[in-house]
């Protein structure tokens, strides 16, 4: 037997987790996140809120996540990241997301970010 959820379902699941953390806007994204994964791969998902819990993170930003992911404040080293002084906030930030790109899975939203642990 199944019960098929709808976004705001998924996301009262997520944010009735005691154990987690996330917020109102970071528990939609992933809900949404996680209704267009079950459509790309054309399989449907159960929902393990603990599961979820424990292969995602969510930060304030980009910056907030790398420093969170590696425990220092100057992480680019740790990422494997060179820079060479001359880059904005808007290249570091990219930078940083092309980082996650390769290693795991990125979700952005208005307020923050939901990195996969890698």
């Amino acid at each position: 037997m199944k019960k098929t959820l709808t976004t705001y379902d998924i996301a009262h699941e997520l944010l009735d987790d005691k154990n987690a953390n996330w917020s109102r806007a970071g528990a939609f994204a992933l809900a949404e996140w996680l209704e267009e994964l079950e459509e790309s791969t054309g399989e449907d998902l159960d929902l393990d809120v603990v599961a979820i819990r424990c292969d995602f993170s969510e930060s304030e930003s980009l910056e907030d996540w790398a420093e969170g992911h590696t425990g220092k404040s100057d992480f680019w080293q740790d990422l494997g990241i060179d820079l060479d002084g001359d880059e904005d906030d808007e290249e570091k930030e990219e930078l940083i997301r092309s980082y996650i790109d390769d290693h795991g899975q990125l979700i952005e939203f208005d307020g923050g970010v939901i990195v996969s642990c890698f």
